[in-house]
């Protein structure tokens, strides 16, 4: 950037970059950066024009009122929100009424005619633009003051524009802004305000969002996350709709596979469209039915746009010589940039300020100790827990009613509400997804928020004493009254080494991103009953026979509800089957790339009847069993001619997830194997169903959980390629009780010699033999002890529960270190 650029009112983005963010703003400076050095990587950019900050300067001087200004914030207090308001309402109505510069309006009117050329607008009044801020302290690393000033959609003509630009300049001081400079430690001239002006993107016939180049909630970073909603992007910012969300995998997306983990239909009952009113330029109107049942997205735009959020991030990661994850804005062309062209574009990009910043070494865990009354649920921003007294505010007029520590309830946030956000103990809104104004300001504050409870406001009454969990997974829980809960930390730097392995059982997808960051040597069992559970909810039969209940629907009323209730959860999928496949290979995948590349062993499905009953439709396909615990399950289920083919969806779906998605490090594990004959029956039926033992590096374990398992582990150990004790059941059947049976629960435990004495056998077959085996049961979790006899087995894994993993890897250093036993023998 020449400095012959410093003193010009109007600097197009093919004249700016990065570095001029002194000249006009974060925002400014970043679309000029990819407006010049992305198109050619295929990034689509519309093209606008800057306002200066020279020119806002230009401004204050030619109308002579700054120092009418300063004087509004003459012993300025920001935690007095009506003296706040008063002085901010005051600052903002002289700007808007000064005298406006005829040099600068006659710049700002040619550059708005040139670009309304360049877009075949003859009219030249008929340009629809996009007005945004572009604050000169915006996009630091440390500080986002995103949504700080105001962003004006759909402005047509050099008046219109003219109009928005005051407003823009008056915006550099809000309530929201003038706070958030103070507590940055920016005197309330330091900042200058420059103005883009860009061509818009008519997203209100298609769609918009924003993405996310890392986990918005862990910081995970293998990861893009968008949001997506129709209309345009307002909403999505604002929190008026609750917006799909989806997961792409960089490593694997880099290798060229369609990597999609997690997709995620959002609430989009509205969209924001372009209005003809001259009251408003914009205007919300309910989305269709088909609308409604479909994703945002397809496939192809989702991998588009992730590919596109890697190379921005790399571009200035590049530039910045460090890691540089970015928070961006999309929009696709209805019919306005290129007319019908349906293309994809991005309008904005800025660093992400939070994660980027925080000290991966150390980590720090929340669990609910007790648990409540839940009073509503949402989803969960971050993973802390907050305690407080509610206060339901529900316009920004009431503010001054709200006190430090407590619960903020509302509707849902705009910048406006940032005064009293930073002093909340908790957020909770009824509306609002995880990229909106409420999630993105509680992220930077570090205070938990739960959005999109619907009713919050309702329900939660206000003086109420409320605590406010998002550390139990992507939903986020309201209870009633001040509910235990305890923290710990751990300081990753100071774990040692160890020769056995340190994995750990893993069970919700939602929760893997921050497990994922515990140190380990992977998952030693994923079960994918937790993942049917929540993510599915429907016995696979049902679905398979969906066509067939519709009929029968007609005449009987008890499956006329089990076929409205599976068209409730499947809205969006026409195909039945597909819904089961793509819902289990995602969660699947997205545990697999939580650990990756370390190895994730899934376990195939192992519902007892009375659980598979419990799924939605289960009682038609389930038989009635004295002892589930010891009848249909496992792998006697899979070549059963009744089950058979719901079997087949769960070999595509980790197909699915190994292949297409590309996570080979995920490897199967066939659990209540009673014979070796019936093992080498299910292997085959894997390879007959496209799971083809070795090939692409997948390795077929078996649960050694049975005493046949280890009386014949040498027949068992030439059919699988290792072993994962689960002695959960093992303790059961070598001592002949049934575990869920509280008459003989005292006998239980896993520490009895008998079960210790049939670990220690199957450890010395595998080893003879040249197999792996670990263990996945709860034992070593619970007993010290335990672990520490593993240790001298020489076992070669242990799989634990995500709690125990870190103080258990110290219990086992010092066991190997007693035994002398070397971590580099690992």
């Amino acid at each position: 950037m020449s400095g012959g650029n410093s003193k010009k009112f109007i600097l197009w983005f093919s004249e700016i970059g990065i570095e001029d963010v002194p000249l006009v703003g974060g925002k400014n400076a970043s679309l000029g950066e990819m407006y010049q050095n992305l198109h050619s990587k295929g990034i689509k950019v519309p093209n606008g024009f800057a306002i200066s900050a020279y020119a806002y300067r230009y401004f204050l001087k030619y109308a002579g009122i700054e120092d009418e200004i300063k004087k509004v914030f003459k012993g300025l207090d920001t935690h007095d929100l009506q003296d706040l308001m008063r002085r901010g309402r005051q600052a903002r109505d002289i700007i808007v009424h000064a005298e406006f510069p005829p040099d600068l309006t006659q710049a700002i009117y040619g550059a708005y005619d040139k670009l309304a050329e360049e877009f075949d607008q003859q009219g030249l009044d008929n340009l629809d633009v996009a007005i945004r801020s572009s604050a000169t302290a915006e996009d630091l690393p440390d500080a986002s003051f995103a949504g700080q000033q105001d962003t004006f959609l759909n402005i047509r003509g050099r008046r219109s524009v003219l109009d928005a630009c005051r407003k823009c300049f008056a915006s550099l001081f809000t309530n929201r802004a003038i706070s958030y400079r103070h507590d940055k430690g920016f005197g309330q001239f330091e900042v200058s305000l420059s103005i883009a002006v860009q061509k818009m993107v008519r997203s209100d016939s298609a769609y918009s969002g924003v993405i996310f180049s890392i986990d918005t909630e862990t910081g995970f970073k293998d990861v893009v996350f968008i949001t997506a909603a129709y209309g345009l992007g307002e909403n999505v910012v604002q929190g008026a709709v609750n917006p799909d969300e989806f997961y792409v995998f960089k490593p694997t997306l880099k290798m060229g596979k369609p990597a999609i983990i997690s997709r995620k239909v959002g609430d989009r009952d509205i969209k924001m469209i372009y209005s003809m009113d001259d009251d408003a330029t914009v205007r919300n109107v309910p989305t269709t039915l088909a609308e409604r049942h479909r994703y945002v997205l397809e496939e192809d735009e989702i991998v588009k746009l992730a590919q596109w959020a890697c190379t921005i991030e790399e571009h200035y990661s590049e530039e910045a010589g460090y890691f540089k994850p970015m928070d961006i804005e999309w929009a696709k062309d209805g019919d306005g940039v290129n007319v019908g062209s349906g293309e994809l574009f991005i309008v904005q990009a800025r660093p992400e300020t939070i994660h980027s910043q925080k000290d991966t070494s150390t980590y720090e865990s929340y669990q609910m100790i007790e648990k409540g009354e839940v009073l509503v649920t949402g989803t969960a921003v971050g993973t802390k827990v907050g305690q407080g007294v509610a206060n339901v505010i529900q316009a920004t007029v009431e503010m001054h009613k709200f006190k430090e520590g407590q619960v903020l309830v509302t509707s849902m946030t705009d910048p406006d509400w940032e005064p009293v956000m930073k002093i909340a103990s908790a957020i909770v809104t009824n509306k609002g997804g995880r990229t909106c104004h409420a999630a993105i300001v509680s992220r930077e504050l570090g205070i938990p928020c739960v959005i999109g409870t619907g009713n919050g406001d309702e329900i939660i009454k206000a003086g109420q004493e409320v605590t406010v969990s998002c550390c139990e997974g992507e939903t986020g829980h309201v209870y009633k009254g001040l509910i235990e809960f305890k923290v710990e930390s751990y300081n990753f730097k100071e774990l040692p080494e160890t020769r056995t392995q340190i994995m750990m059982n893993v069970g919700m997808p939602e929760k893997a991103f921050s497990q994922g960051m515990i140190p380990s040597d992977g998952v030693g069992l994923a079960r994918e009953e937790f993942i049917i559970n929540a993510h599915i909810g429907i016995h696979p039969l049902a679905l398979l026979n969906y066509d067939q209940l519709k009929e029968k629907a007609k005449t009987d009323q008890r499956i006329a509800g089990v076929v409205y209730k599976i068209d409730q959860i499947t809205a969006v999928y026409d195909d039945k089957r597909q819904f089961f496949i793509e819902k289990l290979a995602e969660g699947i995948s997205r545990i697999a790339a939580a650990f990756y590349p370390n190895d994730v062993i899934v376990r195939l499905s192992d519902f007892k009847t009375n659980e598979y009953e419990n799924l939605l439709g289960g009682f038609m396909y389930e038989p009635t069993e004295s002892n589930p615990m010891i009848g249909w399950r496992g792998a006697s289920r899979y070549y059963d001619e009744k089950f058979m083919p719901a079997f087949e969806l769960e070999c595509l779906a980790l197909r699915k997830a190994r292949i297409e998605v590309g996570l080979t490090n995920i490897k199967v594990m066939v659990p209540f194997c009673r014979t070796p004959e019936e093992g080498k029956k299910v292997i085959e039926l894997m390879k007959k169903f496209g799971l083809v033992q070795g090939e692409d590096g997948l390795e077929v374990y078996v649960m050694c959980e049975i005493p046949s398992n280890v009386i014949c582990a040498d027949q068992f150990a030439d059919i699988f390629d290792g072993f994962s004790i689960g002695s959960n059941d093992l303790t059961q059947l070598a001592l002949g009780l049934d575990r869920d049976s509280s008459l003989v629960a005292h006998l239980y435990d896993e520490r009895n010699d008998a079960v210790k004495r049939l670990v220690a056998q199957v450890i010395e077959v595998a080893k003879k033999k040249g197999k792996k085996i670990g263990i996945c049961g709860q034992a070593p979790s619970d007993f010290p002890d335990f672990a520490d006899f593993l240790v001298e087995c020489g076992i070669d894994s242990m799989s634990l529960i995500p709690d125990t993993v870190i103080k258990t890897r110290l219990a086992v250093a010092k066991k190997e270190k007693e035994l002398g036993i070397s971590p580099e023998k690992k």
